[in-house]
């Protein structure tokens, strides 16, 4: 490491930044990790009730099909909780009826049958989800019920988001099963914690990157702090949009920075509100809710042996026009909704603690960033490509499960890998180099 700060500086400490830096730190490499937040974790985050017990305010469900956040939940011991499921499933028209789960089930099979249909289809060049949705023979309720199901998923606008993208992620999710199938007692966002424990000094929280400059192979890395570093290769693990804002010297390859273009942050706030008793549980609820006079609006049971909760989203432009209005008319209309669905006790919490992910500072948004260049279809591979000694990985980026904690994990590892690749290159090169010259 002659001449370097480290092997391998790693930009961002969410779980793809502590993934890469895991396979790398265990592989014998010297790795600086720098994370702008005070905190790891990236969009994962925790709060906590007022007694204590902690929840998760970013991403927090996980499922046996996705074994890299399943093997480190047994890796730093942390127990499971089987999310709650049992009970009818209510869809809320507006705020005096409901409505049976045929529609749900029923704009579930225009998912299905979007699926089917390969993502390079030149039928579907062009096309938005919205655009495709409205040459469907599906009655209004259930296209509206699709509508939201995708707006509360992909976080953005029907109108912006390419059909093929939709089927292209939907493809990489790997699970067959009920992706809701856990949460983490204590929560998920300690495991990133515990990832940062095994780092330990490598980890410099409080350090934004402003500028990346790439000479002769090896990379100079400046913070916002002033800091100066230097290592053999960088991997920037932050989302699309946040690594676009870094600058770069030389600038990008032109394809690169246009992949970067293709590109915008989802908008979603997630609630957690607390009660005494699971009281929804008597009228043989299980607590899921889907909104349909909003669109992007869900509520499911993330009760626990340590507190009975409701966790509350709302994704895409409903995300962004609540967020535009502020915490109390948030707080105030989500307890509205709760009551209308379930009743008066509803609106009689112990606690509520809240994510507004919408333009949230180091991450852009949430869940994640979503392509909204119908012709864009390349920019991932670029993207993953990079500009050697410079890499990129980011949960959008991910083999599967993209936009999931899983999907930063593996984009994480598989960056690493790139990486390690790129460091026995230096190294076979050094040394032909040397043996050339005895």
């Amino acid at each position: 490491m002659s001449g370097y700060d480290a092997d391998v500086i790693v930009v961002g400490a969410g779980f793809a930044g502590l993934s890469a830096a895991d396979v790398l730190v265990s592989a014998g490499h010297d790795v600086i990790v720098l994370e702008a937040r005070g905190r790891v974790g990236g969009r994962v985050e925790s709060a906590a009730f007022s007694d204590g017990v902690k929840v998760d305010i970013g991403g927090q469900f996980i499922c046996d099909e996705m074994p890299g956040i399943m093997a480190l939940t047994r890796r730093f011991g942390l127990p499971l909780v089987e999310t709650p499921l049992e009970g009818a499933f209510l869809i809320q028209r507006d705020s005096k009826s409901t409505e049976p789960d045929y529609t749900f089930a029923e704009s579930g099979r225009i998912r299905a049958r979007a699926n089917r249909i390969d993502p390079r289809d030149p039928d579907i060049a062009g096309l938005t989800v919205e655009a495709w949705l409205a040459g469907q023979s599906d009655p209004p309720d259930v296209k509206a019920g699709y509508q939201a199901m995708i707006e509360g998923l992909w976080c953005r606008s029907v109108s912006e988001i390419p059909l093929w993208y939709v089927i292209d992620n939907d493809r990489r999710t790997a699970s067959k099963g009920n992706e809701l199938q856990y949460f983490v007692e204590g929560t998920v966002h300690a495991v990133a914690g515990a990832l940062a424990v095994v780092l330990g000094d490598r980890l410099r929280l409080d350090t934004p990157v402003t500028h990346i400059a790439r000479s002769n192979g090896s990379v100079t890395v400046t913070t916002g702090n002033g800091e100066v570093l230097t290592a053999r290769q960088v991997i920037i693990a932050v989302p699309p949009v946040m690594a676009s804002r870094i600058a770069h010297e030389p600038d990008l390859p032109k394809p690169l920075a246009d992949a970067f273009g293709a590109w915008k942050s989802g908008t979603v706030i997630k609630a957690l509100i607390r009660y005494k008793r699971p009281f929804w549980r008597d009228r043989g609820l299980s607590g899921m809710v889907m909104w349909r006079d909003v669109l992007g609006l869900f509520a499911c049971d993330v009760s626990s042996d340590r507190a009975s909760a409701l966790v509350v989203f709302a994704g895409g432009p409903l995300a962004a026009e609540w967020s535009g209005k502020g915490a109390v008319f948030i707080q105030s209309e989500i307890t509205r909704r709760l009551v209308a669905a379930f009743g008066g006790e509803a609106g009689v919490y112990m606690d509520f603690r809240m994510g507004d992910w919408v333009d949230d500072r180091w991450s852009g948004g949430g869940y994640s960033d979503v392509i909204v260049d119908l012709e864009a279809y390349a920019a991932e591979d670029i993207i993953r490509t990079g500009a050697p000694p410079v890499h990129f990985a980011s949960s959008e980026l991910a083999s599967s499960f993209p936009a999931y904690i899983e999907g930063a994990i593996i984009a994480g590892r598989e960056g690493a890998g790139r990486v390690t690749a790129a460091l026995q290159a230096q190294d076979q090169s050094a040394s032909a180099t040397r043996a050339s010259g005895s």
